[in-house]
């Protein structure tokens, strides 16, 4: 039988062990937050990007159609549900359903023969997406170049389990008419230290195409807010695109920005709150848009789904959180939400036509 001494000897063992191990779980997580800190995506307020265009302006009194769809990176169709919402699934089931997803939205969008699409949740090179370089695969099927502005760009995303490990995504503009300059400008970011080293690093893409004999240019601004912060970051996100809209309206350009507002906007009455226990979205006013600007949204279909579920149309919570801001000079003809059952995003698109007034 060990005595008192031999007691406190191995007593003390057992401390110095734990706080070893103390010692070096707290080494690993600094090391960690060193390293997300050392790779973290830091872009500049504004960077060029690189871009492919046709020849074609566009003229006063033309026709002319922009899409937006927010294809979920070909992981969010009807039958799929999101960890971030509510949901179990962190990545899907395998390459083949991205795949179905992919070609799926691509036919959504050849159908409407637009002049202009706004895509976002785009991923160039991603785990969860099975590396699938997703611009180029919807620059080809849909036959228009365009510009590309990454909106995260995480060297590994730690969470949850399953990690979503590499992380590279963002926001396309395709355009089948000439595009004289893209530039990515950075939106403030909704999220603080050390969250933010892995998180969205959220960017408007504004392409810029000229308008025959004007001397002026159809500014076309895409954007993807914000959705899980604590609302603050949509606000600030929302101050910095009301400036620069106002400034380039005030240039004497035409502008029209839109794309995943993740509001619901004024008016919007049709698809209200019905499970209050799940994601929820703010709303944007009239009074928080630039002046001699216009909302461009339709309510004849929704255009988001929570994702807490597989896509139920009798009981999943649904809102209108896509479409449009338009400026002075902007004659809206009209705007549809594109009712596709979400069967390959949790986004329906939205079709924008309109013409551009002297």
């Amino acid at each position: 039988m060990a005595g008192p001494e031999g007691t406190m000897k191995f007593a003390l063992r057992i401390m110095l062990g734990i706080l070893a191990l103390i010692a070096a779980v707290a080494l690993v997580i600094l090391a960690s937050l060193g390293f997300f800190t050392l790779v973290e995506y830091r872009p500049d307020p504004v960077e060029s990007v690189e871009f492919t265009s046709f020849a074609e302006p566009v003229r006063l009194g033309e026709k002319l159609a922009l899409v937006t769809f927010n294809i979920g990176y070909g992981a969010l169709g009807k039958d799929q549900d999101f960890f971030m919402d509510g949901g179990k699934d962190v990545l899907p089931e395998n390459i083949e359903v991205t795949r179905t997803n992919l070609a799926g939205a691509a036919e959504l969008l050849k159908a409407e023969h637009a002049d202009f699409y706004f895509i976002q949740e785009v991923d160039i090179d991603a785990r969860r997406s099975f590396g699938i370089d997703q611009f180029e695969f919807f620059k080809e099927e849909l036959g228009a170049p365009g510009a590309f502005a990454l909106n995260m760009n995480a060297f590994f995303v730690p969470y949850p389990i399953p990690p979503l490990g590499h992380t590279a995504s963002g926001i396309a503009n395709l355009s089948k008419r000439k595009v004289t300059a893209a530039n990515r400008v950075s939106l403030p970011g909704a999220f603080k230290w050390p969250v933010s080293t892995c998180n969205f690093k959220r960017c408007m893409l504004v392409t810029r195409t000229p308008v025959e004999g004007t001397g002026r240019e159809l500014v076309l601004v895409n954007f993807h807010l914000d959705a899980f912060d604590d609302g603050e970051g949509k606000k600030a996100q929302s101050r910095a695109a009301r400036e620069f809209l106002a400034a380039e309206l005030a240039k004497g350009n035409y502008v029209i920005a839109g794309g995943d507002f993740n509001q619901t906007f004024e008016g919007m009455e049709k698809y209200p709150t019905i499970n209050h226990e799940i994601w929820q979205p703010g709303h944007i006013t009239q009074s928080e848009i630039p002046e001699r600007f216009s909302f461009a949204v339709a309510d004849n279909a929704p255009t988001c789904r929570v994702a807490n579920e597989p896509y139920r149309p009798e009981t999943s919570q649904v809102y209108v959180l896509d479409g449009f801001l338009v400026s002075e000079g902007v004659k809206i003809l009209g705007v549809r939400n594109l009712d596709s059952g979400f069967t390959y995003s949790d986004h329906n698109p939205v079709r924008l036509e309109f013409s551009l007034m002297p």
